[in-house]
């Protein structure tokens, strides 16, 4: 989907994602002293609002504006003004002007050679110490999952990240890279069914 696509779906509905943060990126990130955040392919805001409650000085990055506008009005009303700075620019491409303690990269389902381009630039973009994550429908969610995109050229493993890492050149210490199970809530008229979806996690930190 491009920006366009992207601007009507969000258009369509009041929250295409939760209000809340991803779980792996709270869980992940919650530990971790307050500093300079990025969130790629921020969306709606979600993950970049929960980091600017958490204390973190954060810029959002979306090719949508319709998206970041609708994180922006629930800053405005928070009061939050002025921990996020929201911009609108190709995820892919864009880069801090300074170095940054995190970047966080939920479900950016783009071909390889997009990923490696976001990754190498994340992991370049890191202060000593800063921690990438990066969060994904994982390949084997198309054969063994639920719901995510159906396009393989898009999914990814969190060996695939990590190769993506290793072409930045930087020297960075693995945290934790693998497939993890993520429970689906799917509703019929037979009830509430729980299915398993699959995303690859992949964290480093910069030497």
């Amino acid at each position: 989907m491009d920006a366009r696509q992207w601007d009507e779906r969000y258009a369509a509905t009041d929250l295409v994602w939760s209000a809340g943060p991803n779980r792996l990126v709270a869980a992940e990130c919650a530990a971790l002293p307050a500093g300079w955040a990025v969130d790629l392919a921020a969306g709606e805001g979600r993950n970049a609002i929960w980091l600017a409650r958490q204390g973190w000085r954060v810029t959002a990055v979306d090719f949508s504006q319709v998206g970041l506008d609708k994180g922006r009005r629930v800053v405005e009303a928070e009061e939050l003004l002025g921990a996020i700075d929201w911009v609108c620019a190709d995820a892919t491409t864009w880069t801090p002007a300074e170095p940054v303690d995190l970047v966080v990269a939920a479900y950016l389902q783009v071909p390889a050679d997009d990923r490696r381009r976001a990754v190498v630039g994340a992991v370049r973009s890191l202060a000593p110490g800063g921690t990438l994550l990066w969060v994904a429908h994982d390949s084997s969610n198309l054969t063994e999952g639920t719901g995510g995109p159906q396009d393989p050229a898009v999914l990814m493993t969190a060996e695939d990240v990590l190769a993506d890492v290793a072409s930045a050149d930087v020297a960075v210490d693995v945290v934790r890279a693998e497939r993890v199970a993520r429970l689906v809530e799917s509703g019929d008229h037979h009830g509430e069914e729980q299915r398993i979806a699959w995303d690859a996690v992949a964290r480093v930190t910069r030497r």
